[in-house]
């Protein structure tokens, strides 16, 4: 079975690799802007007869698109993350049409959910900045494309390897930072949202069962931890992971935070498609990922 992660060295991609490695008669293909890419590929820009040509010579069964953007203006935000999967999905009808196409979308597609309730896959989508839309027109863009395609709808990835990009890895590089004295002070935002944190290796074992399922599956799935947890609950983690003995300050415009926390307070993916279609559950604890998250960016 030929697989082509393209955004292979992200943090999303890293993990999903490693795990498909580990599937006996898998030929694991890398796409993407490192020089070690298999393909050598840039969604942002590539046209997409350039890129059906590519997926040609790849000849891949499966595509897993990991490639996104999590920062940076509207303009980057919409070339990766809403061009990019349109483009991959026209070059794929061209050049792979029987392809599986798994696609890593976000929670943030959905926007503002009532507390309380799990979010279903049939929920409207409502996102309240150019993050969450340009991840809905991508997804958009996967399930209109007649192809066999299935988006993973992932929620606030947490765990090894987490880059001070997100919410997790920043918040442990100012811990780090700080060090453990009893006169340091972290000043952060407003920790008050709610969010569904889900252990990056469950998000890469989802992928691959996805990749790897028999016959079609819903157009999207819900991938999440599974509860609504406050962002104040994970900084409090890390915090005494890391045995910070300083103050935390939390107020409106600190240098870390939920920056969506005024508009999304709360939010929770309802799992039961994915229970249904993969066989999958999250199997890892937010205390294992926060574990993982802080070991792994120990000094040896």
């Amino acid at each position: 079975m030929r697989i082509l992660v393209l955004g292979f060295t992200g943090y999303l991609g890293t993990h999903v690799v490693e795990r498909l490695r580990a599937l006996p008669g898998a030929l694991v293909l890398g796409g993407g802007r490192s020089p070690a890419a298999d393909l050598d590929v840039d969604l942002a820009c590539v046209r997409p007869e350039q890129l059906a040509k590519a997926l040609a010579s790849a000849a891949p069964d499966t595509v897993i698109n990991c490639a996104g953007a999590t920062g940076g203006d509207a303009v980057t935000l919409a070339e990766v993350n809403a061009r990019g999967p349109a483009v991959l999905c026209a070059a794929l009808r061209e050049a792979a049409p029987a392809a599986r196409l798994v696609h890593l979308g976000s929670a943030a597609e959905y926007g503002p959910a009532a507390p309380g309730t799990p979010v279903t896959e049939s929920a409207a989508t409502r996102p309240v900045g150019a993050y969450g839309a340009t991840k809905l027109a991508g997804t958009v863009a996967v399930t209109a494309s007649g192809l066999d395609a299935v988006v993973l709808r992932v929620g606030n990835p947490v765990g090894p390897g987490a880059p001070p990009s997100g919410l997790p890895g920043r918040i442990a590089a100012l811990l780090r930072e700080a060090g453990p004295g009893p006169e340091a002070v972290l000043r952060l935002g407003d920790l008050s949202a709610h969010r569904d944190f889900v252990d990056v290796r469950d998000v890469a074992r989802a992928a691959v069962l996805a990749a790897t399922a028999l016959g079609p599956l819903p157009p999207v799935l819900n991938i999440g931890g599974g509860g609504a947890v406050p962002v104040r609950d994970l900084v409090r983690g890390l915090a005494d992971l890391a045995g910070f003995r300083g103050r935390i300050e939390e107020g409106t415009s600190g240098t870390a935070g939920s920056a969506r926390s005024a508009q999304v307070s709360w939010q929770c993916s309802d799992l039961a498609a994915a229970e249904r279609a993969l066989g999958w559950r999250p199997a890892h604890t937010l205390g294992d990922a926060l574990a993982a998250l802080w070991e792994g960016g120990r000094t040896p």
